[in-house]
């Protein structure tokens, strides 16, 4: 049976996601406040967290990069925050999906089986990825170049892991973002993923002016590229 930790401060709302999950074979434990979470957290082992952004006495965002310090589970955001900020802000810190207030409870539910079918797979899958002096050991989510470790966000650690996955493969954007999330590109655009691209590859590549990991195929999208470099 899969476990769920619902952060949300809305009894109703507790009330009625609680008989949902549980409706479909999952247990749940809730938390209201970020202080009954800490408390509850320290204690037990989730298989997916669904955080709120606005509580009582803290933030869902602050909770997630809690969670991210010892964790690479899947954490979805459910809250009425939806500024492209907030929205971009929960992603880069760590969140795997984000959904806002109102919802339709059958796209939850499907998101829900969706990030944990991924993670289950994600964990069967490969240990380590090597290409071009990039190595990601993906049972610790670490990321070397050239035996250094880098530090990544969680969204350019999965991105790097699907590039790395498809070497030499011309991906899309709209392929790109459908492997990341779900094909639910409402809150994420083409300028959104410029900007992780971006991001990554100030990270990864030895002149990011001049990118030879992660190359730009024009008109077309991205792709791997596993020649090796020169020195």
């Amino acid at each position: 049976m899969k476990r769920i930790f619902l952060l949300e401060d809305d009894l109703s709302l507790i009330n009625g996601l609680s008989f949902a999950l549980k409706k479909q074979g999952y247990e749940i434990t809730v938390a209201r406040t970020t202080l009954e979470a800490d408390a509850l957290w320290a204690n037990e082992d989730w298989d997916l967290a669904v955080l709120d952004v606005s509580l009582p006495d803290g933030s869902g965002f602050d909770f997630c990069q809690k969670i991210r310090r010892t964790s690479k589970m899947p954490v979805m955001f459910l809250t009425a925050a939806d500024e492209e900020t907030d929205i971009i802000m929960g992603l880069d810190i760590g969140g795997d999906d984000y959904m806002t207030k109102p919802f339709k409870l059958a796209i939850f539910l499907s998101r829900i089986n969706a990030l944990l079918r991924r993670s289950e797979n994600f964990n069967t899958a490969v240990t380590e990825l090597n290409s071009n002096d990039i190595s990601v050991r993906l049972l610790k989510g670490e990321v070397y170049k050239k035996g250094q470790l880098i530090d990544l966000t969680v969204s350019e650690y999965k991105l790097l892991c699907l590039f790395l996955e498809n070497p030499d493969q011309i991906l899309s954007t709209e392929q790109i973002l459908g492997k990341l999330w779900d094909c639910n590109e409402n809150y994420i655009d083409n300028n959104s993923l410029t900007v992780y691209i971006r991001r990554l590859r100030t990270k990864i590549e030895d002149n990011p002016g001049e990118p030879k990991r992660i190359v730009t195929v024009r008109g077309m999208g991205y792709k791997w590229n596993t020649e090796k470099q020169g020195v």
